[in-house]
């Protein structure tokens, strides 16, 4: 399914809902792309997952701000993946750093910078404890 159909349906979805968040908050590692980024080269070229840039898109057209809360021992490699991919315009914030605490501290983070109230973001990560945290 290309980018264009997945932004579609994703647009029709959002349409949906009376309310969206104001901020929708990613991971990375697979979250966004089916790996992590302590196993992989800055000279390799990423792949997210089938549809998530369409879904990125739609998300940016209904006007809802993106941001990333990653823990990563290889935040460059990260970097380096987000700027290959084009998605670096797609974020207001980017909070990735290897600390192991909880994702609590990018959110703070994320809170300070965008000043949107933790109850109009939406969340989404891989692992349950994450998201139990937050």
């Amino acid at each position: 399914m290309g980018d264009e159909r997945v932004k579609a349906e994703a647009l029709q979805i959002l349409g949906l809902f009376q309310v969206l968040p104001r901020l929708v908050v990613f991971d990375l590692d697979y979250t966004l792309w089916p790996f992590y980024c302590e196993c992989r080269s800055k000279r390799e070229s990423p792949s997210l997952y089938r549809h998530a840039k369409g879904i990125m898109c739609a998300l940016k057209e209904k006007g809802v701000d993106m941001a990333i809360a990653s823990r990563s021992p290889t935040s460059d490699i990260a970097r380096v993946f987000i700027d290959k991919l084009e998605l670096q315009p797609m974020f207001v914030a980017q909070e990735i750093f290897s600390s192991w605490t909880h994702k609590t501290e990018h959110f703070q983070k994320i809170h300070r910078k965008t000043g949107v109230p933790y109850k109009s973001m939406l969340f989404f990560d891989d692992e349950d404890r994450n998201i139990q945290s937050v």
